[in-house]
């Protein structure tokens, strides 16, 4: 049976196809744009402090912040490099300080690195690093640029910390310069941290020379975090040592990201209700349309079977054609998107400018099978109509 060429029957097709490719579509982007969000800010924490850290235990580990030192361990840390996904083992030494300059002072955490530490490229950085040599520790401090817009300084600049001591009323207090000035776009970050070397703030806390309040470890891949800290705790660590990951650091960052599943869930459900009812809709109204053809093939000999599959058959291509005009539709906005970044996020809400693209896949695969797949189940009902249609009743019609 073919459908009449440019009459009402063609219309209903190409509706349907249009229809089921803006459903594909969305539901591709909104994949898209949720997965690049997650990816985006999860890189953005690990590459800032790792995925694992190896601490004393805290009760309020949430706080990251050591409270006693641990000795650093060249051999726990030949261990831990030989562990399947850990890359990079850094010590660090973090302690809370009091930033003063031009009569502006700020509160935050100073993370002492060694020389070792790689700042991450994925991270905007301008300046200079810090400027370690072998006789004393660096007077220089990087900072992030809203705390160095609060603070009114630019690299080059010299600045206050005050390390107030338990107990003690007059702080201790050194002068460094400004070196650098990075920018995550995340306020848990850009507000709270500021880059030192180690040695300064061993200094201050009158520890060794092999005292550091941790290790940062990073990953090959973040989902491997739970396995390799837990993998880590049991095989080498003693008490008071354990393992953290960023997770446990940063719980509501990473529950606000799970909740980003739930509405990528409800987007795809209601897009493949909509597709399959816009499917439905038009076999229907094909079927209601093409009723007088529909009885002079029965009256001519053509089994309900056979005329239901002629109408499957249509509603496949139909279904075909709209995921395959999704697909290329949401492939080229993505690439638009990546290309010139044309929609743009508030990052002091979303930790980013332009929103972020990225998928796998698998994911399109699922997306554009399973809608192939519940359209043609869901065609039947609407072919079951076809049973209902009297030749009789039809053809006394023109």
């Amino acid at each position: 049976m073919v459908m009449q060429k440019g009459g009402f029957s063609s219309f209903i097709i190409r509706l349907a196809i249009i229809a089921t490719a803006l459903s594909v579509a969305v539901m591709i982007l909104a994949i898209a744009f949720i997965t690049g969000f997650k990816y985006t800010v999860r890189e953005k924490l690990f590459t800032f402090l790792g995925n694992v850290h190896i601490e004393t235990y805290n009760p309020n580990h949430s706080e990251s912040l050591s409270l006693n030192p641990i000795k650093s361990d060249p051999a726990l840390v030949a261990h831990v490099l030989q562990t399947p996904h850990v890359t990079h083992v850094y010590p660090f030494v973090q302690r809370p300080a009091i930033l003063q300059a031009h009569g502006q002072m700020e509160g935050l955490f100073l993370k002492g690195v060694d020389k070792d530490y790689v700042f991450s490229p994925n991270i905007s950085f301008t300046g200079n690093k810090l400027n370690y040599t072998d006789t004393q520790y660096s007077k220089q401090i990087i900072l992030s640029q809203s705390t160095a817009a609060r603070l009114n300084v630019n690299t080059g600049d010299s600045i206050l910390l005050y390390f107030l001591e338990p107990g003690v009323r007059v702080p201790r207090i050194r002068k460094v310069q400004v070196t650098g000035i990075f920018h995550t776009g995340m306020e848990e970050l850009d507000k709270y941290y500021g880059i030192t070397d180690m040695r300064l703030l061993q200094r201050v806390n009158n520890w060794k020379p092999n005292e550091i309040s941790g290790y940062q470890l990073e990953l090959d891949n973040e989902q491997y975090s739970d396995t390799v800290a837990n993998g880590i705790y049991e095989r080498y660590l003693t008490s008071p040592l354990t393992t953290y990951t960023i997770r446990d650091i940063y719980p509501n960052i990473f529950d606000w990201l799970d909740l980003q599943n739930i509405n990528g869930q409800i987007i795809i459900i209601i897009m493949a209700l909509v597709a399959i009812i816009n499917l439905a809709t038009a076999l229907m109204i094909l079927i209601m349309e093409q009723a007088r053809m529909l009885g002079i093939l029965q009256a001519l000999g053509m089994s309900l079977k056979s005329i239901q599959q002629i109408f499957l058959y249509y509603a496949g291509i139909i279904a075909g054609v709209g995921i395959l005009a999704g697909n290329l539709f949401a492939f080229l906005f993505c690439w638009l998107q990546v290309k010139f970044g044309f929609l743009t996020l508030s990052e002091d809400t979303y930790y980013m400018k332009h929103v972020p693209v990225r998928f796998h896949l698998w994911q399109i695969a699922i997306i554009d099978g399973g809608t192939l797949i519940l359209c043609i189940l869901c065609m039947w009902l609407p072919t079951l109509y076809i049973r209902r249609i009297r030749p009789a009743r039809v053809l006394q019609f023109k």
